[in-house]
């Protein structure tokens, strides 16, 4: 069916939408979207998932470990999602006093009710400035009551031995808290996790850190442990730990032979938990977009939520190009408001931002944009659509 749609007055010139709506699954709909605005045409897509279907379900898009990349139409096909859209910020381009990037996302991620890995500092981010009252701690999810929502995800952990008791401060991410210890599991993968301590919770440029310490924890038991972070594959039996000033001085006062239990966990500031989460910072609260959103055009990806939870909108919008320039962040949150979303989330934009989708009776999903790189570019993790249905 086709139909118009006018904007809010908040939107790009209030422009008005002509667009297509397609079912591709149960509970799953894709449409393209060809906006005219004041600052010219604007092509967009966009998937509409009811979650009160019991076919329909989001779930995390991700390579094989954290510190890995990869298209999002080969996640989507991997996975066997009906569709899918590219995620969150991450360690993408930076050489660090030598030490590579690890492709390590930004925020949180939970799939399938595991924890994968926690937010780095803020400072430490890749992105536009967050907006006040935002960190890298936000997340869109869906909980274990089948509702999307918005959320955040903090940390809780703690590393306990005979010589005392020490707080975890990271799981599986690129950059860890000044002072802190992370966990690194076999979900890492073999990426060097010498980038975990360079820079400061405000200065992701700082230098990294010399007072170091990894101790190796195999079967609960200290079986190594040397003063810079390493690299290799985790053992499913393995745990290692990386501290940085107070957290490797807290690390040195272990030794092999010791026992140590390690405990980590997601923690979401509301009820349920998270079945899966994705990070990105908030740009619609309540139906309100949020203020200092980035004004700059470009390609956007966004994902939004009804005020019931029971509706989720991922959103891809093309830009840098004669056919589509963009939209900034706040005519993204206007544009989700109006298909319905009370809440959103951006996520990574320029030529991250990607969408595929498996038209019905096809084997395969096909990218629907026009990726600004030329070609989609490998991410860390997205969103992906499933439909038990199909």
């Amino acid at each position: 069916m086709s139909f118009a749609l006018l904007l809010p007055a908040t939107a790009a010139s209030a422009a008005e939408l002509d667009t297509a709506v397609e079912q591709i699954a149960p509970g799953v709909t894709y449409q393209t979207l060809q906006l005219s605005t004041a600052h010219g045409p604007v092509v967009g897509y966009l998937i509409t998932v009811d979650l009160r279907n019991p076919h329909a379900e989001l779930g995390l898009l991700h390579p094989a470990s954290v510190a890995a990349r990869d298209e999002i139409p080969d996640m989507t096909n991997a996975q066997r999602a009906v569709a899918g859209v590219n995620g969150d910020f991450f360690n993408l381009s930076e050489t660090h006093e030598g030490v590579e990037a690890t492709g390590s996302s930004v925020g949180p991620e939970i799939a399938d009710g595991e924890d994968l890995k926690a937010a780095v500092p803020n400072g430490q981010r890749f992105g536009p400035a967050l907006p006040a009252g935002t960190s890298t701690r936000d997340v869109f999810g869906v909980g274990a009551d089948h509702r999307a929502r918005v959320s955040s995800l903090s940390l809780e952990g703690e590393v306990r031995s005979s010589k005392g008791t020490a707080e975890v401060s990271g799981l599986n991410q690129y950059a860890l808290p000044v002072g802190g210890i992370g966990v690194y599991t076999s979900d890492w993968g073999a990426v060097s996790r010498a980038r975990a301590v360079c820079g400061t919770d405000t200065d992701r440029e700082a230098p990294c850190s010399t007072d170091t310490e990894e101790v190796v924890v195999r079967d609960g038991v200290v079986s190594a442990e040397q003063d810079q972070p390493g690299s290799g594959a985790i053992a499913e039996d393995t745990v290692v730990l990386v501290g940085r000033e107070n957290g490797a001085t807290e690390l040195e006062k272990l030794n092999p032979g010791d026992r140590v239990e390690v405990e980590s966990r997601l923690v979401a500031a509301d009820a349920p938990p998270l079945e899966f989460a994705v990070g990105g910072f908030p740009i619609l609260r309540a139906g309100s977009p949020l203020s200092g959103l980035d004004a700059s055009l470009a390609p956007r990806t966004a994902a939004g939520v009804s005020s019931d939870g029971k509706t989720a909108y991922l959103l891809t919008v093309d830009g840098r190009s004669t056919a589509s320039t963009g939209m900034s962040v706040g005519e993204v949150a206007d544009l989700l408001l109006s298909f319905g979303a009370a809440d959103a989330v951006n996520l990574d934009g320029g030529g991250s931002s990607t969408i595929a989708v498996r038209d019905p009776g096809q084997e395969s999903a096909t990218v629907q944009n026009v990726p600004s790189d030329g070609v989609p570019r490998a991410v860390a993790n997205g969103i992906g659509v499933f439909s038990t249905g199909r």
